[in-house]
């Protein structure tokens, strides 16, 4: 258990690393929170198998995270349609 859990915290400070250093592609970070919420998902996975409580939270987890990948995932696309790119720098509150 101390090897799954030491890989749960490599993979969620590899996510938080690479969601902290993009700063180009909103693409790049939609995916870096999507690699945090598999690691989370696995965690949440291996606490339920390791206390015998029953797998349904997990696949409500799984619906919520698919959903939300969904909803990034269409807001990608209506910034790709409305500005031509994906770039951060493209986006200001402050034009008009």
């Amino acid at each position: 258990m101390l090897g799954v859990s030491f890989l749960l915290i490599i993979f969620m400070g590899c996510g938080v690393v690479v969601f902290c250093s993009t700063r180009k592609h909103i693409l790049l970070a939609l995916l870096s929170l999507e690699f945090m919420v598999l690691a989370l998902y696995f965690a949440v996975l291996m606490v339920m198998m390791l206390y015998g409580y029953e797998l349904y939270y997990s696949l409500i987890f799984l619906v919520f995270t698919v959903c939300e990948g969904a909803l990034g995932l269409s807001i990608l696309v209506n910034l790709v349609r409305n500005q031509g790119n994906d770039y951060l720098s493209s986006m200001s509150v402050l034009s008009w």
